[in-house]
Parts: C-alpha cells; sequence; structure tokens
C-alpha cells in the first residue's frame, strides 16, 4: 500500500508552527520572482514614491531589488514590517471595506520572507541616516541611502527547493516581471519606472501624460487600432480603449483591466468584454483592450485573494453590462465616427487624486452609448432585403442623384464589380476593394436586430413540451425567475424530480435546438439576468438568416446597387466585419498604389 493510501494512526490536533505557517501563506502570495516585483511596487507606490527602480539578477531568481523615493519606513517600524498582518495601510473595519490603497493585508513581506533572504534598508524625511534591517538575524545597522526604501529578496525559494523547481526559464521568469512591472506602469503615468536585469538597463518609463505613457507601455499600433471608450454613469465610470475586431491576436496577452488603478483580472470583466466582440472576432481571436473602470470602494471588495488581483463587486450584473454596452456602442461606430470622435476629445489632464482625475479619462467628455441607431436611414432600400418583386429580380437601389456629396463617403464612389464578388470604389485615400456579399451580410443584420430591438417576442406553443433533465441550479433558477422567463418568451417549468418541460418559445427561435436555448438561458440568468441570454440566442439565428438574405458571389450589380451598398454600409453599426468576423473591405492607399508600379523612384 503507497503512501498516499496507507491509513494513519490518529494525531492530536495542535497549533502550526509560526514558520509553517508563512510558508503556506507564502503558497498564495509568492508565486515567482513576478509575485514579488508586483507585490514590492504596490508597496512603493503605497508609500508616494514618484521614482521606483527594479533590478534583476538571472530573472528575477538570484535577486530581486526595488528601490522607491517614497516617505520610507521609520527604523523603530521596520521589525514590525516583516511580521504577518502588520501594516500602516489599514486600522478598522470601515477602513477595509473602503480600502484605497494596493496593499492592505500585511502579508507579503512576511510571505517573501519566509522564502527567501530580505533586506530593508530605509530613511524617512526627519532621519539622520538610513536604517538597514536584515530579516534573517533581525540585525538594525545604519547604512547610507535618500529618502525612501530599497528592498532586497535573494535566492527566492532556497528552503523550498520543491517550490523552486517549478520556476521556468530565466527569460520566462524576466517576462513575467517585466509585465508585473507593465501593468503598473500603465495606471501610474506620474511616476517612473525603470529595469535593470543582471546590470543592463531593459526599460525606463519618465514621468507622461497618460496617453503618452498608454502609448510608451503599449505601443503606437495598439493606439492606431483601438477606439476610445468613455462612460460617466455617476458612481460608476469607464474610461480606456477596445481594439478593433482586426487587431485581434492569437492569445489574450494584451487585455488589461484596472478597478479603482488596481491591475486585476476579473473573468465576469472578461466575459463582458467578450461578449461585446461576439459577431465581429473571426475564429478563436482575442480581442486587445485596456479598461479603467471606478467605482465606490464599498462597491468593490477587494479582500477576495492574498494576491489582490481579484476583486468581487456587489452589483455585477450591473458592472458586466456597462463593460459590454460601452464596448458594444465604440465597436457599432459608423465608418469615420471612431477617427471624428478622437479628434473631437483631447486627451486633457484634470487635476485631482483619484486615478481617473490623474488622467486615465481618455474621453474627456463621457459617451453614453445608445439605445437607437440615429444613422440608419428612415426606409430600407430595397437592396437589403433581396429581390424587389416576383416579375423583376433586379434589386432596386437608390441613384446616385439622391445620395449626398461624394467628399463625405468614406468608402467612396464604385468604379466596377470584380469576379462577380468584389466592388473596387475610390475615395479620397486611393482604392477601396470591398467583398459584397460580406458587407451586405451585416447590413442585413444590422437591419434585423434594430428592426427587433424593444419588442415583445412573438410565442410559439410547442405542440410536444419539451422535456430534459436538470440540475438542481437549474430547477432553482426557473422556479425564482419565472417571471424573467415569460417575459423572454419561455413557458419552463419543472415536470417532475430533476426534470424541466419547455412548453413554449419565442417564435423567431423555433427552429432551433430549443433545449439548447433553454439551457443558455438559465445559465445567464443565474449568473448575469435575463437580458443577454435571449439576446445572444436571436442573435445567432438573425445571422444565419442574414447569411442567407445577402447577395451572392457572382451576382451582377449596377454601379447605383453598389454605390446604394457601400452607403449602407457607412449607415450600418460594425461594418468593418461580417456576422463572422471576417472583414468586409480594405483599404489601398495612393502611396501603397504609387509603391507598386516604383513610381517617385
Amino acid at each position: 500500500m503507497n503512501a498516499v493510501t496507507e491509513p494513519r494512526l490518529r494525531r492530536p490536533i495542535r497549533e502550526l508552527p509560526g514558520e509553517l505557517i508563512s510558508q503556506i501563506a507564502a503558497g498564495e502570495v509568492v508565486e515567482r520572482p513576478a509575485s514579488v516585483v508586483r507585490e514590492l511596487i504596490d508597496n512603493a507606490v503605497d508609500a508616494g514614491a514618484t521614482s521606483i527602480v527594479v533590478r534583476l539578477s538571472q530573472g528575477g531568481t538570484r535577486s530581486i531589488a526595488v528601490e522607491d523615493d517614497g516617505h520610507g519606513i521609520a527604523a523603530g517600524e521596520l521589525p514590525l514590517a516583516l511580521r504577518r498582518h502588520a501594516t500602516s495601510k489599514i486600522a478598522t473595519l470601515a477602513e477595509l471595506e473602503g480600502v484605497a490603497t494596493l496593499g492592505f493585508r500585511g502579508e507579503a513581506l512576511a510571505a517573501i520572507a519566509s522564502v527567501a533572504e530580505v533586506s530593508i534598508a530605509s530613511r524617512t524625511a526627519d532621519a539622520a541616516h538610513a536604517t538597514r534591517l536584515d530579516a534573517r538575524s533581525g540585525e538594525l545597522l545604519p547604512t547610507a541611502r535618500a529618502i525612501g526604501s530599497s528592498v532586497e529578496v535573494r535566492e527566492l525559494f532556497f528552503n523550498t527547493p520543491a517550490r523552486r523547481k517549478f520556476l521556468k526559464t530565466e527569460a520566462t521568469e524576466l517576462a513575467h516581471c517585466l509585465e508585473a512591472v507593465r501593468r503598473q506602469a500603465i495606471v501610474r503615468p506620474e511616476v517612473a519606472f525603470a529595469v535593470w536585469h543582471d546590470g543592463k538597463p531593459i526599460v525606463r518609463w519618465a514621468y507622461a501624460a497618460a496617453a503618452d505613457r498608454v502609448r510608451d507601455v503599449l505601443g503606437d499600433d495598439f493606439v492606431a487600432q483601438s477606439r476610445v471608450v468613455g462612460v460617466d454613469l455617476g458612481g460608476l465610470a469607464l474610461a480606456g480603449r477596445a481594439g478593433s475586431p482586426e487587431s485581434a491576436r492569437g492569445r489574450a496577452d494584451l487585455q488589461y483591466v484596472y478597478v479603482n488603478g488596481r491591475p486585476v483580472r476579473d473573468k465576469l470583466i472578461a466575459h463582458a468584454v467578450r461578449t461585446a466582440y461576439d459577431d465581429v472576432l473571426h475564429g478563436a481571436r482575442h480581442p486587445a483592450y485596456l479598461l479603467f473602470i471606478e467605482v465606490a470602494p464599498e462597491r468593490v471588495d477587494v479582500n477576495v485573494h492574498p494576491t489582490k488581483i481579484e476583486v468581487r463587486f456587489r452589483d455585477s450584473r450591473q458592472i458586466h453590462e456597462v463593460v459590454r454596452k460601452a464596448v458594444q456602442a465604440v465597436l457599432g461606430a459608423p465608418l469615420g465616427a471612431s477617427a471624428r470622435q478622437e479628434a473631437a476629445q483631447a486627451d486633457a489632464v484634470p487635476s485631482g487624486s483619484s486615478a481617473f482625475d490623474a488622467g486615465l479619462r481618455f474621453a474627456q467628455r463621457p459617451l453614453a452609448w445608445p439605445t437607437s441607431a440615429p444613422w440608419r436611414v428612415a426606409e430600407p432600400t430595397p437592396l437589403l432585403w433581396g429581390v424587389a418583386a416576383a416579375s423583376d429580380s433586379r434589386p432596386r437601389a437608390l441613384t446616385t442623384e439622391s445620395m449626398p456629396d461624394p467628399a463625405a463617403w468614406p468608402l467612396g464612389r464604385a468604379l466596377a464589380q470584380v469576379a462577380g464578388t468584389f466592388i473596387l470604389a475610390e475615395n479620397a485615400a486611393g482604392l477601396v476593394i470591398v467583398d459584397m456579399h460580406a458587407a451586405h451580410e451585416r447590413v442585413v443584420y444590422e437591419r434585423l436586430k434594430a428592426d427587433l430591438q424593444g419588442v415583445a417576442p412573438a410565442i410559439q406553443p410547442l405542440l410536444i413540451p419539451a422535456a430534459f433533465a436538470a440540475t438542481a441550479a437549474e430547477i432553482a433558477t426557473t422556479e425564482a425567475s419565472a417571471d424573467a422567463l415569460r417575459a423572454l418568451g419561455l413557458d419552463l417549468s419543472p415536470l417532475a424530480a430533476g426534470t424541466l418541460a419547455l412548453r413554449s418559445v419565442p417564435a423567431s427561435l423555433a427552429d432551433g435546438d430549443v433545449v439548447e436555448l433553454a439551457r443558455g438561458v438559465l445559465a445567464d440568468l443565474a449568473e448575469l439576468g435575463a437580458s443577454s441570454a435571449l439576446e445572444r440566442a436571436r442573435d445567432r439565428l438573425l445571422s444565419t438568416m442574414a447569411c442567407h438574405g445577402a447577395v451572392r458571389a457572382n451576382r451582377q450589380l449596377t454601379i447605383d446597387e453598389m454605390n446604394a451598398l457601400l452607403r449602407d454600409m457607412e449607415r450600418t453599426e460594425r461594418a468593418d466585419q461580417c456576422n463572422h468576423g471576417r472583414p468586409t473591405w480594405r483599404q489601398v492607399t495612393l502611396r501603397e498604389l504609387d509603391q507598386l508600379f516604383w513610381r517617385g523612384r
């Protein structure tokens, strides 16, 4: 019998030794060198630092040193700094419920000191000299340094070799450390950051305005390929940038979320953003985004996990809807609207103390998402709905004389049709190539969605009720959300123990998998409320309808019909992508055309 299954003699209950307690806690706080870097930077920021220098050796596995110019630690308080649950940041339950600092648990330094060799040198403004504390010996010695603190961590996991074996290569650990610094640098433009590795400078970010810091850290490409997000509901504000669908990535490695200036990884917000990109991303691509959320401290619980990168919102459904709709609004802007919006909004940096007032409010005038699409034309052109009459298989279209000034057309004027699939058009920038089926599919899809917006669904009774096995959670949700289910057009009720019966569904969804629809609605009701489940199921069906109703390849269109499609694209939300996330048009600039023919050489 092996050691795992072999029965053990009864042992008495006893308190664990303090050192073992600290090492258990260190397993939650310190996963790798990047965890140490993150915790030490948090302390430096809380200390009011305006300059933070991180020095690493061998990817942080050999040594990590973080130096700051904050207010420092008094010599008499240095030994307390290494004790578990000793902190200067909170003192009462009320302060815990409204935490305004990055650190507050008093666990990080103690946890790090239990699995590494730690020393702290610090000096306050009223001290004649700095004092150095060696965590192992507890010895306090005078030392030289300017006002602020230096924390040095050497030989991480030296006394827990099993943990050390789980560390990756030096390059990988260095990359994680740099990412930890990057996440703080984005949200602290008023703080200068520098990282050194094995005595060589790696990155440096000087003091900057918020928009400049984002550009410095995330790059010009991210800024150029993203759109401003901004909404202020009073008590809840959101700002940042959402990447265009075309800039989506194969990995979820460019997704940054901050809550009250704290970098977090939150599944609720990630789900909300992913839902906003539902029908504009192709395949398993991941959107790029940078979001700053500001909410009253009492409405968010940051005391969820020792690493403090997880949060819990009091009203999670409201947060989900605000994020989803705000991102959807900027993704749904008509062609050219995003550029005009950003040109009209300055990246001003108003005075104040919060993260938003420090310059992270990218949209100076917050944008509310539209309840309807004001850019929609009053009457659809017949091209949107296929053929006109049975006796006439040609779609009717607007004439060019009825359209506005061509100079105002982002997609320009149609020139020709190529291979029965593409439309060639000319605009001020050069040549535009449009996939007519993909473009028309998006136009029809958005029209169908808009026409059904706010309309109570027609109900289709099922001739034979669909009975299916259900979990206890699904049955409980059904009983608790009976009114919401009826409002969605679903007649769902318990039939027997462990079984639910579905007796009616929305008529527009009756041809789909009604049991899967019911399960999806119940799952969303349990997690997010009634608003998204039916909407997502409806959108999937409308997408299929739009695909079948769009103009097909090899269908010859007149110039007027092509121009009508271009104008409808310019008025339509999310017209850059079809319902499946493929691009609908591409721009070839005059400069690119010149290069093709070596003009100017």
